[in-house]
């Protein structure tokens, strides 16, 4: 520590150096001083973790025997540090610590100088922002966003809505089939809000009569009606500060639908038979299966609440429209099953895959993570096959043939008739081919390619 603080035998300055030397340590940066030889003179216990050197270890070394970095040749910036002298700030550097895996650092060189303004050396400070550059090249091409599972075009769209969205208090209307998700999107909204630590309340309109409803929306005062034995806080009030979920909106009555355009405009209501005004402030998200327009040209949602309900709409595509995305989240059940089961089960045969890749899932992801479910009941070896899965996907348009390789393999030559006959009782038609084979198509290219079949 002595390029830092020059030193006095009277107390004052002791005290002074221990005070400074505990600074040295404490911070999270990596701090290396080297001398005019560029030799190590001191380093704190943060530098010695990154770069998996002891304190007393890299002192009197030169830094290149410690910081080993890739790519990138410090030597022509030490130069301009001591020539010029002047700062290098922010050169990204790939570290290679004597243990463990590679690290991206941020590194920053400054002169460094006595009391005079002599320089005497160099300070080098750094950190660590490897798991920042992990993050960025997750989002390149990431596939994960909260509990969402999909890298397909419309996937990555909605997950920078969803960011979007989330920094705004705009009312949201998320529109979908059943099974696509709109719940989790839901969640997602909230959970990447200023809004996160703050109650998320889920409300099934659909699951309760008009008048059950709207006490569970609003609350209701004590004698409100019959068996109102005491007062009950509604289920807006319970979301102040947060966000409030409203699905399957589009069940809702006339009355609790004038009551809700309220609440949606002004942030207020009051509680069943209660005369006193509640304010309360929520982010409201919506969500149907239905298309709420054609219920509001049927009169049979109001024009006037749909519009404020969809200041931001969200429309989740089915899966059917992204069966690019089907294999992630086949491998994504796989894992949640194999943890929750404990059975063994690495993956599932390409005729299995083949036939969920066909499949039109009116049921979306929820139906097919029944599926992968139900195929973890019934499968006895190490991966999903066929017959495995639910009679929908096993029994569709196949000749019956990929059941039989599958319990038995088949030999090279019954192999290649089959795909022959395939393709002659298609006309050639590969993609038909591969359905009637239980095969993708990309696999049915590559043996077709393996077993020199033209066409």
């Amino acid at each position: 520590m002595q390029n830092f603080v020059r030193l006095s035998p009277d107390e004052t300055c002791l005290e002074r150096r221990l005070k400074l030397e505990a600074i040295f340590h404490s911070v999270s940066d990596g701090i290396i001083s080297l001398d005019e030889s560029l030799r190590i003179t001191s380093l704190n216990r943060a530098a010695a973790q990154m770069t998996g050197f002891g304190q007393q270890e890299a002192v009197g070394h030169l830094y290149t025997d410690i910081f080993k970095t890739k790519a990138v040749d410090l030597q022509p910036l030490m130069e301009k540090v001591f020539k010029a002298p002047q700062r290098i700030e922010d050169v990204s550097v790939q570290l290679q610590p004597i243990h463990g895996e590679q690290r991206t650092l941020l590194l920053n060189l400054h002169p460094m100088v006595d009391d005079v303004g002599v320089q005497i050396g160099v300070v080098m400070i750094f950190k660590d922002v490897s798991e920042i550059e992990q993050l960025k090249e997750q989002l390149k091409g990431r596939y994960r966003f909260h509990r969402l599972i999909g890298k397909s075009k419309p996937m990555q769209e909605i997950y920078q809505l969803i960011e979007q969205t989330a920094l705004s208090t705009a009312s949201v209307l998320i529109e979908g089939e059943s099974g696509t998700g709109k719940e989790l999107v839901a969640h997602a909204i909230h959970y990447n809000s200023p809004r996160a630590d703050h109650p998320f309340i889920p409300v099934n309109c659909s699951a309760l009569p008009e008048t059950l409803l709207e006490s569970e929306l609003f609350g209701h005062v004590r004698g409100a009606f019959t068996g109102a034995v005491a007062g009950k806080m509604g289920r807006f009030e319970a979301a102040d500060g947060g966000t409030i979920f409203l699905d399957e909106v589009g069940d809702i009555s006339p009355l609790v639908q004038l009551k809700l355009l309220r609440v949606v405009q002004e942030r207020e209501f009051e509680r069943v038979g209660g005369r006193k005004t509640i304010r309360v402030d929520v982010h409201i998200i919506a969500a149907t299966n239905k298309s709420l327009r054609q219920l509001v040209r049927e009169g049979a949602f109001r024009e006037d609440l749909y519009y404020r309900l969809r200041v931001v709409p969200i429309t989740l595509p089915s899966l059917r429209e992204r069966k690019e995305d089907i294999p992630l989240l086949v491998n994504h059940f796989l894992e949640k099953f194999r943890a929750t089961t404990g059975k063994p089960i690495a993956g599932v045969t390409d005729a299995a895959l083949a036939a969920m890749l066909d499949y039109d899932w009116p049921g979306n992801v929820r139906e097919l993570e029944n599926a992968i479910e139900y195929a973890f009941v019934r499968c006895q070896r190490e991966q999903i096959y066929l017959a495995d899965l639910p009679k929908e996907l096993s029994e569709g348009e196949t000749l019956g043939l990929i059941q039989k390789s599958e319990a038995e393999p088949l030999c090279l030559e019954e192999e290649k008739s089959m795909i022959l006959q395939a393709l002659k009782d298609v006309n050639g038609n590969k993609a038909k081919a591969a359905r009637l084979l239980g095969m993708g198509r990309t696999t049915l290219y590559k043996r077709m390619r393996a077993y020199g079949i033209n066409g």
